[in-house]
């Protein structure tokens, strides 16, 4: 629906993550989903972005994902929202399981749950996955190159003149 809609592709980005991320991020953690479900949708909404012509399809699909002040798209992914909302319920469970009952029953479940459905178990794994796929971008020669040039050059001029741009 907000594809077939004539804003620009930063509106329908924009509406997208307003819109579709935040139904699928609010269940994350209280309907066991397996990765590859997960994966399957940012699948779907990649060609639907294609078949919409809104990214090209030989364009790297990863640059739909980077933060749009890194020249990306501003995507968030399913999988990263996924993953984030578990770590933060882990985290909640393992500072508020004193305070609350409740909590402290949760919690007590969880722990005794086999590793692939307890969330308290997947949230160090996911943890460590994220911190890797924010560097994946920025390993790529190809798409850190331009990046750190710009930089190093602006970073120049500001040195040499008082009314240069100002450096992001």
């Amino acid at each position: 629906m907000i594809r077939k809609t004539e804003s620009n592709a930063k509106n329908k980005i924009t509406a997208i993550g307003a819109s579709a991320v935040p139904v699928l991020s609010y269940s994350s953690g209280i309907i066991n989903c397996r990765l590859e479900e997960i994966r399957k949708i940012d699948r779907k909404t990649g060609k639907g972005l294609q078949m919409y012509k809104m990214h090209h399809p030989k364009a790297h699909i990863d640059r739909l994902y980077v933060k749009r002040k890194e020249e990306g798209r501003g995507l968030l992914t399913i999988e990263a929202t996924y993953k984030t909302e578990i770590i933060n319920i882990s985290e909640y469970l393992n500072t508020k399981y004193i305070e609350d009952q409740f909590v402290n029953i949760v919690k007590s479940h969880e722990s005794n749950k086999p590793n692939m459905n307890s969330s308290i178990k997947e949230a160090a794994k996911f943890a460590e996955e994220l911190n890797q796929s924010n560097e994946k971008w920025h390993t790529k020669g190809q798409h850190s190159t331009h990046n750190s040039k710009t930089r190093t050059c602006l970073k120049e001029k500001m040195g040499k003149q008082s009314n240069a741009w100002p450096v992001y």
